[in-house]
Parts: structure tokens; sequence; C-alpha cells
């Protein structure tokens, strides 16, 4: 227990409810007993996690402790101690106080006073020692000193600070925005996001500073931590490009822009919002270039792509998505129409907004302060001789009753549902006032569908899941289960994480489906308003393969882990 007491670190225990007064005391007979030292004990006996001993040792030392792979550095705090004396002394700055020239500092040892003399006389800074784990020094240092955002913003906010000095206060809100620092911190910050598979930037004002929050494969991370006091600039910038009213703060307001990058064009959305630290902005990534994915690329497969396909090549009907938001649904109508689109076929679509541009198709932007609504839009889509017509959301009585009279006039209809499964669909359009006797007859089919998180390729392992979780899948995929596990343990798949995937052991992104065939059974099901559950009932009866087996077979496939079945598709 050298450089820290004994006794406060099982304080900290105690007082955190970690372990109880009694089991501590004798704990500490036992430790004082034996020659293994308390942190090992501890930890050996599993009466602690890793990030609570560490919590207690710092405490004990009278200092704090920070959990750097939670945090995102500070990238003017990165540029004050070089890489190389990173590594060296195994120290990691992580955030900077202008005000008080204060650099706060990770370390393996922060009662080491020779490193933080040193650390002071080079960085001319006040350092805050903070306590940390080997592994996760070295982790961050790995990381976050590889990312090429640090310097440039670094640079940037250098250049930032000096025009700041040169221009009075009064005129730098007229100034500034334009000037080239703020400009490629925006250019740095988008770049990052593209080269980083990014579709969300989320730019958000804290009280001191104003964090950059990247969503990488459906999860957000925090990479980057800003002044505060360019976030008026910054968020200025954005507004300029996003063609919204720089002087309108009090409303959340939208706009869109074009970025370009090497050989990509993206497609920006903005939304900014009033918030009590100020305006957060988020912007999502659309790439203009690289087409639309294949449904088999989205995931699709089997029974549950022939079935999707089947329902897609009928003269009309109603081809319903159903899913949470952020579950790829419009992506999948893209991919239907990408595959319906040619020459001899008028397809048009009602959006709001439009993702994605595609070529041959007639699209139209929702525009309710103009009047027009998805009512109103598909109203007058009926003059314009439709083959094909999308509809982005059916949300009200009157949509969903124009949408089945377009279905029953000959047209095939595509559109998307807020609800669970695909089951919950048929009597969520009951509950918008379409009749069962004309749902039974134009429904194609209802899809159900789900996102989440692909192992990484480069680092992806195998091993044998715990007894409980084998069962559970041998349970939910029953005579799905593929023959080779039918007399042998399950082999299943996870990332251990690498370069290639941040650390995160997944990279990239994919589908799981089930997808209910409107057929003469299902049709009686629909006549008798028969409730959601026994609709699925019948539609497993008749073959359907639901999202969560879907799941569970990727897994076996080595596609995603059976955590991320678990978090997307558990019910």
């Amino acid at each position: 227990m050298a450089g820290y007491s004994f006794n406060k670190f099982f304080e900290y225990f105690v007082r955190n409810n970690v372990i109880d007064a009694d089991t501590a005391k004798k704990v500490q007979v036992d430790i004082l007993k034996s020659d293994i030292p308390a942190e090992e004990y501890l930890i050996k006996k599993k009466l602690i996690t890793g990030e609570e001993l560490y919590g207690a040792k710092a405490y004990a030392m009278g200092v704090e402790y920070i959990n750097l792979l939670n945090i995102a550095a500070s990238p003017q705090a990165l540029a004050f101690v070089p890489e190389v004396i990173a590594r060296e002394y195994n120290v990691f700055p992580f955030e900077y106080d202008s005000k008080n020239n204060l650099l706060k500092v990770a370390m393996e040892d922060p009662l080491n006073l020779d490193t933080i003399s040193f650390l002071e006389k080079k960085t001319g800074k006040k350092i805050m020692p903070y306590l940390e784990s080997r592994e996760n020094i070295e982790e961050v240092i790995r990381i976050q000193y590889q990312q090429s955002i640090s310097p440039t913003v670094t640079t940037a906010l250098e250049e930032y600070t000096e025009q700041q000095k040169e221009f009075e206060p009064q005129s730098v809100k007229g100034k500034v925005v334009k000037e080239p620092p703020i400009a490629r911190l925006v250019n740095t910050i988008l770049e990052y996001a593209v080269k980083g598979r990014a579709s969300d930037v989320h730019i958000e004002p804290q009280e001191f500073r104003t964090r950059v929050r990247y969503r990488i494969d459906g999860v957000l991370y925090e990479k980057l931590s800003l002044p505060k006091s360019l976030h008026d600039s910054f968020i200025s910038r954005i507004k300029i490009l996003s063609q919204m009213r720089i002087d309108e703060r009090r409303l959340p307001q939208d706009g869109r822009f074009t970025f370009k990058i090497g050989d990509q064009e993206i497609d920006l959305r903005v939304s900014s919002l009033p918030t009590v630290h100020g305006e957060k902005i988020v912007m999502r990534l659309l790439k203009k270039t690289g087409g639309i994915p294949t449904l088999p690329d989205l995931g699709l497969m089997g029974t549950t792509l022939k079935n999707l396909e089947i329902a897609i090549a009928k003269p009309y009907g109603i081809v319903l998505i159903t899913g949470p938001t952020g579950s790829g649904k419009t992506t999948t109508l893209y991919s239907m129409l990408s595959r319906l689109n040619k020459p001899s076929v008028n397809i048009m679509t009602l959006e709001d907004p439009v993702e994605y541009e595609l070529p041959g198709i007639n699209q139209v932007q929702i525009n309710t302060q103009a009047g027009l609504t998805f009512a109103s839009g598909l109203r007058s889509f009926l003059r314009q001789d439709p083959n094909i017509i999308l509809v982005g959301e059916i949300r009200d009585k009157e949509t969903t009753t124009l949408a089945v009279q377009a279905a029953l006039t000959g047209h095939l209809v595509f559109s998307t549902l807020h609800t669970n499964n695909a089951s919950t669909a048929i009597p969520r359009l009951l509950d918008l006032g379409a009749e069962p006797f004309l749902i039974a007859s134009i429904l194609a089919a209802t899809v159900g569908q789900r996102i989440l998180r692909q192992v990484c390729s480069h680092c992806r392992v195998q091993y044998q899941p715990t007894p409980e979780v084998d069962q559970n899948i041998r349970s939910v995929l029953g005579e799905l289960l593929p023959q080779k596990f039918k007399d042998q343990p399950l082999t299943v798949y996870k990332g251990k994480g690498c370069d290639e995937c941040g650390g995160s052991g997944y990279f990239g992104r994919v589908g799981i489906f089930e997808v209910i065939l409107s057929d003469q059974d299902i049709g009686h099901l629909i006549l008798k308003s028969a409730t959601a559950e026994t609709i699925e009932a019948q539609a497993k009866h008749n073959g359907m393969i639901t999202m969560i087996q879907d799941g569970f077979l990727k897994v076996l496939s080595g596609i995603t882990s059976v955590e991320e079945v678990l978090r997307v598709a558990q019910e």
C-alpha cells in the first residue's frame, strides 16, 4: 500500500456502499495475515471492479480519478505535451483551463513530484494530476495522438485566439466568422466525420465548453472538446453555410449544404436548437456518391428476402416498413425503389425531408407552411399518372385513407409506420381508420426491421458462449438452427478492438428483418380484426423468420455479436 493510506483506501469502499463495514474489517484482517497485496486480493475475490479500485486509490492519495476511455481530450491540452513525452512519462493531458492556466493530466502515479515539476517547466502551466491506470493511459495516447483532428484543430484555435486579440469585442461577431480559422475548424470536423464513417455530428454547448460528438455505427462517441469562447462563431459559420438566419437564436431552424472531400460529395442536413447554454447543432451526413445499397447489402437474405421480392413485384398494393426512428426504414424504401426504377415506370415520392436524390424518380419535399402535406401531396399524386408511390410516413387518418385508395386504384404504395414489429402494423392501420376488408385486399407485406453493428472483420475472434446464451439461441432458433450446430457447441464472434474500428470491435452496420407476406390466412385474420400476437403466430406458422431469429442467424454467421442482437431486438 505504498504511497497511500490503507485505512482511507477501505474507507472509500464503505462510504460508497461497495463493501459494508463488517466485510471491510474482515477483509483487512485477511489481507494483513496473508502476503497478497490488497488490490490483488479484492479483485481476485471479485469484491470490487477495476474502476472502483482506482476510485479508492485516488481517494486514499487525495487526488481525483479520471476514466480516460469515457471522455474526449481537449486538442489544446494535447498540444502542450508532445507525444514522445507523454509516452516516456506515461502521462496524458486531457483538459486545459485557460482562465487559471491549469493543465489537467492523467498519471499512473499522481504523487510523483518529479514528473509534475518537469511537466510544469515544459508546459509553463500549473499541473493538476489525476489517477488513471497504465493500460488506459497507453491506450488513449495511442488513439488520441494518432487522430489527425487534434493538431489541425489546435492550429485553428491558436490562429483564432490571435485574431481575437486584434479585433475589438464589438467587431468580433461581424468579422471572425468569415476568417479562415473557424472555416478550417468546421472543415476539419466534417472531414473527420466522413473519414470516421459518422452518420451525425452533434455540436453541443455545455456550461464551460463545447463538445463535439460523432454517431458512428449508431453509437455516439465524444471526440472533441472546444473552448466555449468560440461557440457562437462556430455556430454562425455552420448557419451561414446552411443558409439559416444567424441573427435568430431563439427558435429552432433547419438548413442544408453540400460538402466535398476528395471524390466524395456529402449532403448535410442541419438542425439548430436553442438550449440553456447556447445553440446546439446536429448535422446529418448523407452521401450523394456511392449509390443506394441493394436489398442483400442491407442484410436481407433467404426466405425474408424472397418474401419481400414477391411483395414488391406485385402491380398494386401496400408495402409497409416498420421500426423506431433510426432503424433504417428510409434506406430500405430507397433500396426497393432503386430495384424497381425503370424508364417504363413512373415513380413518385413524398418525403419529409428528401434524404437521397434518386435519378429518374420524381421526389417531392413536404412543405407544411405552404400547405403541402402528406395528405394534400398524395391527393395531387393520383392525378400525375404514377405506377409506384412512396409516402414518407403514414401518420394520420386522411393519409391512411388516401394510401388505401391509391392501392385500390392500381398503384403500388410504399410507406413507413412507427410500430415495434411487422405484426403490430396491421392493428395500427385499423386504429388510423382503415377498413379491415380493404386492408385484407390490398396489403402486400409488412416489414419489421432494426439496425445493429457488424463485428469488425479485422479483429474478429471466435469463442463459445456461456451455457445460458447457447441455450437461449437454440430455443429461439428452433428448427432454423444450422445443421452443423445440432450436435456440437455453438461458436459466436466478437471484435477485440483495433485501429480499423477505433477500438470498438464493430465496423459498419447491418439490418435484421421480419417480413409478413399477406396471404389468405393473414387476410382472414385481418377481416376478424385479430390481435398482433395472433397475426404473428400465424405468420410464424407460415414460415416467417422473426427479427431476433434473423439476428441470431447473423450471429452464427459471424456478421454481428450476441450483445448487439440482445441490445436491439430483445423484447
